[in-house]
């Protein structure tokens, strides 16, 4: 079968070969996915250059997470996911970007039959690492300001949306003009071009200089530390990735006197479920959530997509023979929504 595999660091095109490899065959309890569509991610970005920690395999090894297909094959126990259409994460994170790859049932959910294979292929991570963040941990309540980061990217425009539907008053920060409509189109009240100077001072002025209550971070960095200075008393920031440079994982933490004088909560956001009650916590800081939740959750989803609520944002499809470049263009800061990989 072929699989995109990582065998030096570097770009995408250096670091990639599209290789022939023997097909995985599932062990007890799991499932094996023949995707019809894959979705690109920063964190394989960072991966090419070896740079995420939290996946971090020895060399070389197939890159991607996330895939879009039917179950062709599983092990014991997992017979009732035999033939079905199905978002799902590659087992460990990675494996994904294959013609079949190994998933563990815990993040495998149904794709919705409303949806063609490239709209199902962008429905899964953005809106449940959304609904997670805004949510789940965030507590959004109608009325509040929110400010969504990088909000014309895959996930940023599904937490657009979800924060939209909870009618919250929602600014977006974006990279360009362009991408500052698009977030606007999405319902958004407000959009900042980051590039244009420091976005806290017109998010503050936006609110009237009452600051928000919540922010969804996917950036990290020096954007972390500015939305500290743009929230009201009481606010929430939530965590959920870092777009901006994946050494900020792992990064000295933000000064204390600007945590004492925000007087606001952090929260940290992880997409991962488990079905083993002894992983949601004592893990050494690494919490799981329950699969329950994650079923939870999807229902949501769903109930929203069938309603018109939401909708899955694909920003542009490409051959998996092309990959690598595609992956280059969000490098580069030149994509917004999602992009599918046709497999």
């Amino acid at each position: 079968m072929r699989a995109w595999r990582v065998h030096q660091y570097g770009r995408p095109s250096e670091a990639l070969r599209l290789d022939e490899i023997d097909e995985p065959v599932p062990e007890a309890g799991k499932i094996r996915v023949a995707p019809t569509r894959t979705v690109l991610n920063f964190n394989e970005i960072d991966g090419c250059h070896g740079r995420y920690r939290t996946v971090n395999p020895d060399l070389p090894y197939t890159l991607g997470m996330e895939v879009l297909g039917t179950v062709d094959a599983v092990g014991e126990g997992a017979e009732e996911w035999l033939g079905r259409r199905v978002h799902a994460t590659a087992e460990s994170a990675f494996g994904g970007y294959a013609d079949k790859v190994i998933c563990q049932p815990d993040m495998v959910f149904d794709a919705p039959e409303s949806l063609d294979d490239t709209e199902a292929a962008a429905f899964f991570f953005p809106f449940h690492l959304s609904w997670l963040g805004l949510h789940e941990r965030g507590q959004v309540q109608p009325g509040e300001w929110v400010l969504i980061h990088a909000a014309a990217g895959g996930v940023g425009s599904a937490a657009v949306q979800l924060a939209v539907d909870a009618e919250a008053r929602v600014i977006g920060t974006a990279g360009s003009e362009d991408k500052c409509e698009f977030v606007r189109s999405l319902g958004a009240e407000a959009a900042v071009n980051y590039r244009d100077g420091d976005f806290a001072t017109e998010v503050r002025d936006i609110t009237g200089g009452a600051g928000v209550d919540l922010v969804f971070d996917g950036v990290g960095g020096e954007v972390t530390e500015a939305s500290l200075r743009c929230m009201t008393r009481g606010g929430r920031l939530m965590i959920i990735g870092f777009a901006s440079k994946i050494e900020a994982e792992d990064a000295v933490g933000l000064p204390p006197r600007l945590l004492c004088f925000s007087q606001v909560s952090i929260g940290g956001v992880l997409l991962a479920y488990s079905s083993n009650p002894a992983v949601y916590g004592g893990m050494a800081g690494f919490n799981i959530n329950p699969r329950s939740l994650g079923d939870r959750i999807h229902e949501e989803l769903c109930e929203r997509l069938a309603e018109g609520r939401i909708a899955p944002l694909v920003g542009g499809t490409v051959p998996f023979e092309e990959l690598p470049a595609a992956l280059e263009q969000m490098e580069d800061r030149l994509t917004t929504g999602r992009i599918v990989v046709v497999c």
